[in-house]
């Protein structure tokens, strides 16, 4: 864990306590954020799209709509495999380029999407957007953290994330009525235009954008007077598995949330409308505590989505119930991506910041993939009634990795030898 001397007392800071020596908050640098929010909301948008227009988009290339469906699932296969050596290829570029070429790349292959004949030419356009997206999420993530001081991590990560929960709550809901409009072609042809402008944009404004260089001596923000001993990839490989470990929980039981709901007086589309509103709201929760509680965030939303998935075993007793229920599951789940994000960024330090953006789309696909496996099987043998609390079961054994994790983080933090008038401690 990072070192660092100050210059008040020689007591270690609390546990999850704010950085000690932090300056007031420095501005942040709101127009790349905001550049790299919309690039989020892009490519989140291109991944959910066919969800909007299946039916549409099976009878038009002349497939079933389980071979239609496969255009999202070997989309997150491809960003699995595909985000470690692009990574890898293009780590001597620019990261802004980088960026602005995985959306042009993007929004070419989107567009030969929209004007696909055939359901080959259109898997296989996606398998190219996908990999493109793979590189953008592993860039992004890393270049996020590189802008802000360390104590301004999550805030910057909840800003950039909220293009993701955007990109589900609103843009497929406007590619479905798009599609219903003018044909499932149109939103395709829409979020091409899109990934181009915003390819411009990433393109002028990051290029002006202070990337922060938090190895510096007296660094603001991280009360930092001396170098720090390199961190170890370890605990961020930790936190990335246990991340994908709590998407296996929430995607087992979400991959059939239209099942899980039917019990309700509440209809179904409503309550779906509040699991997506509420989920912003837990992007926003994230950015307001994990600056001060990395460690404990993690642990509290882990918890948080295990109970709710269990609780999700009394849907159908009372609609006010229900809602709070899906209240519950949509916030923790909302927080969660940024969350682990987060505490994989301060575990990484500066120097494995790169393999930690890498890691988390990985990770985070493996999950989403395995949960949805996991929800299958249990739904082929047993039923939906059992799912939820089968479903909690990762989320409980993440639970306590996370507990771990923090617990290891605050040991780390007892004090030691001193290094000059005062020793402190970061996550």
């Amino acid at each position: 864990m990072e070192q660092t001397s100050h210059s008040r007392g020689g007591q270690a800071p609390a546990f999850d306590a704010p950085p000690a020596g932090s300056h007031a908050p420095a501005a942040l640098p709101w127009s790349g954020l905001l550049t790299l929010t919309l690039a989020v909301f892009v490519v989140v948008s291109g991944e959910m799209m066919p969800t909007a227009v299946l039916p549409v988009l099976a009878a038009d290339l002349d497939v079933s709509v389980a071979q239609a469906g496969l255009l999202v699932s070997a989309w997150a296969a491809t960003v699995v495999v595909a985000s470690f050596p692009l990574a890898r290829l293009t780590a001597r570029f620019d990261r802004s380029t980088v960026i602005a070429v995985a959306l042009v790349v993007f929004s070419g292959a989107t567009l030969a999407t929209a004007w696909a004949g055939t359901y080959g030419l259109a898997m296989g356009s996606r398998l190219v957007a996908a990999a493109a997206t793979g590189l953008l999420w592993s860039t992004v993530n890393t270049y996020a953290a590189s802008i802000v001081p360390e104590h301004r991590i999550a805030r910057a990560t909840a800003i950039v994330l909220f293009g993701g929960t955007l990109g589900t709550v609103a843009a497929v809901p406007a590619g479905n009525a798009a599609a219903a409009l003018w044909g499932w072609r149109v939103p395709f042809v829409v979020l091409a235009l899109l990934g181009l402008a915003t390819a411009l944009a990433v393109h002028v404004v990051l290029r002006r954008t202070r990337v922060v260089d938090v190895s510096a001596p007296g660094t603001p923000g991280t009360g930092s007077t001396v170098v720090a001993p390199r961190r170890q990839l370890r605990p961020v490989f930790v936190i990335g598995a246990l991340g994908g470990l709590i998407l296996v929980a929430h995607f087992a039981a979400f991959t059939f949330v239209a099942e899980l709901v039917l019990p309700s007086a509440v209809p179904t589309p409503a309550l779906l409308l509040v699991f997506g509103l509420v989920s912003a709201s837990g992007v926003v929760l994230v950015g307001a505590t994990s600056d001060r509680f990395p460690s404990g965030t993690p642990v509290v939303m882990a918890a948080v989505v295990a109970v709710s998935l269990i609780g999700l075993v009394l849907l159908g007793r009372h609609g006010g119930v229900d809602i709070g229920l899906v209240v519950l599951w949509g916030v923790a789940t909302g927080a969660v991506g940024p969350a682990v994000q987060v505490a994989m960024m301060r575990a990484a330090g500066p120097e494995h910041r790169s393999t930690a953006g890498t890691l988390m789309p990985v990770a985070m696909n493996l999950g989403i993939a395995v949960g949805a496996a996991l929800g299958s099987g249990v739904v082929d043998r047993w039923s939906v009634e059992v799912l939820p609390v089968v479903a909690a079961v990762p989320a409980v054994f993440a639970t306590v990795g996370f507990l771990a994790v923090a617990r290891a983080t605050r040991l780390s933090r007892a004090p030691g030898p001193i290094l000059g008038p005062t020793a402190t401690h970061e996550p």
